[in-house]
């Protein structure tokens, strides 16, 4: 039963690889932008959830809902601020943008609330186990939430970004934005939206990680946001299937190689297997594969 265990947490920890990575690959699939801020974004969303529960007395899921909504406004925030000047920049210029935004929102978060961890509030502790086997096997609420709200987000993005008039126009900006601008598509408010959408992603991914691993620090965010980039890579990146995927791939890797192999090597094994697979799909597991023009 060792294995089915491991398994289940390999795809609840993977559900919130999933999430992060859908925000990723949803600012780079239509922005055209690594946003490498989105990790401390899950960290600010984390705090906001803590100060609700802790100072202000909130249940969970207004705390989760504000969490959501001071993420979101954050990221229209850093998208005017720090990435809509440069929209015909080099690439480069926007990476280093994306390091220097993270850098202040980690420092940010230091001064605010300090350097010491804080323990996360169990938001997730009502939740009923499930068990099979004449209880050999237990699946835990919180795994249960984390892979449920995963394939929610999953599932509700698909709809929205392929039936609902707002997500046609972030598909025809992703494809040619001064085409979709011709066609009166507003590039910038839908650049601002998906911005939007991915922070809000953040939040709750924010929760579920604190409410899985409960130590809350402004660095929080840092390995899952790479990890979860490393993900939405995997996957396919530009691709929700693909972020899908790829998180979950990414989490139950992780936990066999924690539980089989060595907790020490488990990053390396991981991103190990990240350089093998791009090297046989430069594109990843589900992403479109790169026409040359000629």
């Amino acid at each position: 039963m060792s294995f089915l265990t491991n398994l289940i947490n390999g795809l609840s920890l993977g559900s919130v690889y999933a999430i992060i990575a859908l925000g990723y690959t949803m600012v780079y699939g239509i922005a055209k932008m690594l946003n490498f801020a989105h990790g401390d974004v899950i960290m600010i969303g984390g705090y906001v959830c803590f100060v609700s529960v802790m100072s202000l007395g909130l249940g969970a899921l207004p705390s989760i809902l504000l969490a959501v909504i001071a993420c979101t406004l954050l990221g229209i925030l850093v998208e005017r601020l720090a990435y809509k000047p440069l929209r015909q920049a080099p690439s480069l210029a926007v990476l280093i943008t994306a390091i220097g935004v993270s850098y202040f929102l980690q420092n940010a978060a230091l001064l605010i609330w300090g350097s010491a961890g804080k323990v996360f509030p169990s938001l997730l502790e009502g939740i009923p186990s499930l068990q099979f086997f004449e209880g050999q096997l237990t699946v835990s609420g919180k795994s249960l939430v984390n892979i449920v709200v995963c394939l929610i987000t999953m599932v509700v993005l698909t709809i929205f970004t392929g039936k609902t008039r707002i997500g046609k126009a972030m598909r025809a900006v992703s494809e040619d934005k001064g085409a979709a601008q011709l066609m009166g598509i507003n590039v910038d408010a839908t650049i601002s939206l998906t911005f939007a959408i991915g922070s809000g992603l953040a939040a709750i991914a924010g929760v579920l990680l604190c409410s899985t691993y409960p130590m809350l620090m402004p660095t929080t965010g840092s390995m899952p946001g790479i990890k979860a980039f490393t993900a939405a890579v995997f996957g396919g990146i530009g691709s929700i299937p693909g972020a899908l995927l790829g998180g979950l791939l990414l989490g139950v890797l992780e936990i066999f190689c924690n539980a089989y192999i060595s907790q020490e090597l488990s990053n390396a094994i991981v991103f190990g297997v990240l350089i093998i697979v791009l090297l046989v799909r430069p594109t990843g597991l589900l992403g479109k594969p790169i026409r040359e023009k000629v």
